[in-house]
């Protein structure tokens, strides 16, 4: 069996966000202790991979279990996996790159990744990739550097979209909004019946950043968001502006106390049917619904707001394995993410995970339910596919600037101004370090 360890914070002492941030101490554990634990395992012996995950949720956690387990089974090797509560491992990502990383860890793909490309935190694996097949030619695209060399093997991708209830919407009549006004009219209306139109939490930092990615891509398109996300747009344009004009808009049909509310907490909402939508990944409100409710899940793609950019663009993550520049266990990381690049290495996880699609052409999609099948759906007849705002951009300036801002505007979206020349003047800062 494929051995885990598990660091997270001490129960009853959550270190906060901006401790984490500051590389400060709660509950006398200090910051870097909290990844510490994924290079402590012996990686030398040719025979012990150590590998640093952050599937701190227990169904991600369960279905890595088994594809490692399967793994070791075929390889004789042993996977020791050191498992990191999600936002501690993403918030502290650098520091444990260039501390004693694990052999191989889970990351991202994109641009987020090419960032750690370009400070050499990352083994090159190009010459795996020589003997890979069914990986898209985009999906290569997303794992190669900006030196044009391969440091990802991808796994899993899910989309993001407005989710809710079959049920809910055949019992009250309502139908799926195409376009934004559609969408605010629908929101008004579920207001009027006792529902929460929107189910919201941004506790962990990250979650609303994919209502922002949706509005200012519908607004502005896929090119001027991606120009935005790599610091080459103002923060101040009248465009960006517009964005959060129609999220202010949006607002009064949000879920109160966002900042306090965790996503599994506004995802339960939906579930529980006192939410009627959710804008979120696949995984997060499939993770909250048994499986005998799963059926009664639906999503529908991000309403259109201009008709030049319509629905072209999806938000489509894509998650997968890399080998730290560090690895020490170089032989054992190359041989373990040869295996992960297999289709039957997806299935195994896909069969304790039906919240996610595979990414290799040869994955058996036989058995997927009708959720995955509409996500296949939804990414395929895609124009453009964006990652997400913490892995389109610079990890800094997603984690120290927009992190808090997109929090300030929730908790008061009425100073709109003053937070964009704020945004814009660390943006300067950091993008020309």
């Amino acid at each position: 069996m494929a051995q885990y360890s598990f660091s997270r914070p001490v129960a009853g002492h959550r270190i906060s966000r901006r401790t984490l941030l500051r590389g400060g101490t709660a509950a006398g554990v200090s910051l870097p202790a909290l990844l510490s634990a994924c290079g402590s395992g012996p990686g030398g012996d040719g025979r012990t991979i150590t590998l640093g995950s952050n599937a701190s949720d227990a169904i991600p956690r369960k279905a890595f279990a088994r594809a490692f387990d399967a793994y070791e089974k075929k390889s004789g090797k042993t996977v020791r996996v050191n498992t990191v509560d999600h936002n501690s491992f993403q918030e502290n990502i650098n520091r444990y790159l260039q501390g004693s990383p694990d052999d191989v860890f889970m990351w991202f793909a994109g641009y987020r990744m090419q960032f750690f490309a370009k400070k050499g935190l990352l083994s090159d694996i190009s010459d795996l990739w020589e003997g890979f097949d069914g990986f898209s030619g985009a999906l290569k695209k997303q794992s190669t550097g900006e030196d044009g060399k391969q440091y990802l093997v991808p796994y899993y991708y899910y989309p993001w979209a407005v989710f809710h209830r079959k049920s809910v919407f055949q019992d009250r009549g309502y139908e799926v909004p195409r376009t934004f006004d559609a969408y605010r009219a629908l929101a008004r209306k579920m207001d009027k019946d006792g529902l929460v139109p929107f189910a919201f939490g941004d506790k962990d930092g990250w979650p609303a950043m994919g209502t922002f990615d949706y509005l200012d891509l519908r607004a502005n398109g896929y090119d001027f968001h991606t120009a935005l996300m790599r610091g080459e747009e103002s923060w101040t344009s009248p465009r960006v502006k517009q964005v959060f004009d129609l999220w202010r808009g949006l607002m009064p049909y949000h879920q109160k106390g966002a900042n306090g509310r965790t996503w599994q907490e506004a995802a339960q909402s939906l579930q529980r049917r006192k939410a009627g939508m959710a804008v979120l990944g696949l995984p997060h409100p499939g993770q909250q619904f048994s499986e005998a409710e799963r059926e009664d899940l639906d999503f529908f793609p991000f309403p259109e707001i201009d008709p030049e950019y319509g629905q072209d663009a999806v938000e489509a993550p894509v998650d997968g394995f890399l080998m730290a520049g560090k690895a020490r266990n170089t032989g054992g990381a190359r041989d373990l993410l040869r295996s992960l690049a297999t289709p039957e290495a997806e299935e195994v996880y896909v069969e304790s995970d039906p919240t996610i699609v595979a990414v290799h052409d040869g994955a058996d999609t036989g058995a997927y339910n009708v959720l995955q099948k509409k996500a296949v759906e939804l990414v395929a007849g895609a124009r453009q596919i964006s990652q997400f705002m913490d892995r389109d951009t610079r990890p800094d300036f997603a984690s120290t600037v927009m992190i808090r801002a997109i929090q300030e505007f929730i908790h008061n979206p009425d100073d709109i101004d003053g937070l964009l020349k704020d945004i814009e003047r660390q943006k300067k800062d950091i993008f020309a370090a």
